[in-house]
């Protein structure tokens, strides 16, 4: 079983936007993450520890401005805090191992997935195309991606 951690070169190696984002729990821009528009099968990780935190199959348009999803890919790996700042009451979700602020969740997403919507940050992720998926390590994944045109 893979151990993720809080990776200190991973830190390091964060553009100025990715640190300020997952370490600062900052926001991007609405409508300027790389991948709000990403329609490709895959799995998005954590761009800290790698943990898997979601899945394309599970990713939707909400029209939110920032990339959403029905659900965790590893509801272990996702986990949530109160949050109070900016004048909201808002539920933040962070990575579990990398310690990674993430975005929020809301109870507005699609009735019939769960009624949820997780708002993620493109720069806390990092994308694993379904091809890469068993090469870096994320095959056991593989059953919850699906193609999608």
């Amino acid at each position: 079983m893979t151990q993720y951690r809080r990776d200190p070169d991973a830190i390091a190696a964060l553009t100025d936007e990715q640190f300020w984002v997952t370490q600062e729990s900052g926001t991007e821009r609405p409508g300027s993450g790389k991948l709000l528009y990403n329609k490709a099968p895959g799995i998005y990780v954590d761009v800290v520890s790698g943990e898997p935190l979601f899945a394309s199959s599970d990713k939707y348009e909400s029209g939110c401005g920032w990339p959403s999803f029905t659900k965790p890919i590893e509801p272990a790996h996702v986990t949530e805090h109160h949050d109070s700042t900016h004048g909201m009451i808002r539920t933040e979700v962070r990575s579990k191992h990398g310690d990674s602020h993430l975005g929020h969740v809301f109870p507005d997403g699609p009735a019939d997935r769960g009624g949820l919507r997780y708002c993620i940050n493109s720069a806390s992720l990092r994308f694993v195309h379904k091809d890469d998926m068993e090469a870096e390590g994320y095959g056991a994944y593989l059953d919850q991606v699906e193609d999608v045109t």
